[in-house]
């Protein structure tokens, strides 16, 4: 999910020795750095539409936590601060910040910290291999319709999901699920949170995944092999509406850190997006992606396998128990099954896991 162009990338190491002996660090606070400016303007090209608008920050738990603030701040912009809460999945994980935190739809990870920021809601994922056979395909998107006016839409900011979601297994849309996601936020006034910390960066075949489904976020966040992890970083991608009240006068998004936009981190990154341009690495996933799904569907015959779904370069394999009731294996049988065999073969294989 991280070191997405490879590890051992001497050029990502040599720009980051040059950019060193360069400028070795200046905060973004009240001022800019060529790399910092380069780095924005080529993220920006990539993304889609107009998300021209690039905040970096250290991780994807910070980007999460910008993109949280910036969505209630966009709302108390224009009038309604009363919008503030967010809708995301079950089981979705999105960060270890308090916002993130709120936003994540596994409690055995807010338990300890709780309570957590008020605002965070939760809705049904796309993890449909134990749905009925009669259920509506875009039932999942249309139950964050049902969610929003629940809680009334003048109380919400934004939706926030994964363009396929990872805790859980790899869930990947329905057809249409973003299409009509995206109808639902315009209905009701809500931003799109497009959480991309390991979608983006060709994982699913783009550089961002977003544009593997065919939605247009207001906001994407990123990290992890956004510098090919050689060092930490991240960003938050807006749109030029969304970040059109801050763009003025005296207002401001008051918000960011010491080291987001570090000039080292910068110059990884674009040594990294280099890289990704000049092997078109994107363009390798897409072509590579139908043998890597065959490759795993030629086990589907195996009395564990239930199920084998995802996209690009991201897929999962469900283990079962039996494969007609679909039942999953309890605590104890995972751990001998994955831990006590399956891991240790797999690293006996040249796969580091």
């Amino acid at each position: 999910f991280s070191v997405n162009a490879g590890h051992g990338r001497t050029e990502i190491g040599d720009a980051m020795a040059a950019q060193v002996r360069e400028l070795d660090f200046i905060t973004l606070w009240s001022y800019a750095h060529p790399r910092a400016i380069e780095l924005a303007e080529r993220i920006a090209g990539l993304a889609p539409g107009d998300l021209n608008r690039v905040f970096f920050t250290n991780s994807g738990s910070e980007a999460v936590e910008s993109a949280l603030k910036l969505s209630r701040n966009y709302h108390r912009a224009h009038g309604k601060g009363q919008k503030i809460k967010v809708i995301a999945r079950e089981i979705a994980y999105h960060g270890t910040t308090m916002g993130a935190l709120a936003a994540t739809g596994i409690q055995p990870l807010k338990s300890q910290f709780e309570p957590t920021m008020p605002g965070g809601c939760h809705v049904p994922n796309t993890g449909s291999y134990r749905w009925p056979a009669d259920r509506d395909p875009l039932w999942a998107a249309d139950a964050i319709e049902e969610r929003i006016l629940f809680e009334g839409p003048d109380t919400v900011a934004a939706v926030i999901l994964e363009p396929l979601q990872n805790a859980g297994g790899c869930l990947p849309p329905q057809d249409g699920y973003f299409q009509r996601v995206r109808e639902i936020c315009d209905r009701h006034d809500v931003l799109l949170i497009s959480d991309e910390v390991i979608c983006s960066w060709g994982r699913l075949g783009e550089f961002f995944g977003c544009q593997h489904y065919d939605y247009e976020p207001d906001i994407i966040t990123t990290a992890k092999a956004i510098a090919g992890s050689y060092i930490p970083m991240g960003a938050m991608i807006a749109s030029d509406r969304v970040f059109e009240p801050f763009s003025e006068g005296t207002a401001m998004f008051a918000h960011g850190s010491t080291f987001a936009g570090h000039p080292v981190a910068a110059a990884a990154a674009l040594a990294n997006i280099d890289i990704f341009e000049r092997e078109d690495l994107c363009g390798h996933v897409r072509k590579k992606s139908p043998e890597f799904r065959a490759a795993l569907e030629s086990l589907s015959d195996l009395p564990i396998v239930g199920d084998i779904r995802g996209d690009g370069f991201f897929f999962a394999i469900e283990l079962v128990k039996d494969k007609e009731t679909k039942e999953s294996p309890d605590d104890e049988e995972s751990e001998a099954l994955l831990r006590g065999f399956l891991s240790g073969e797999l690293y006996r294989n040249g796969l580091i896991c």
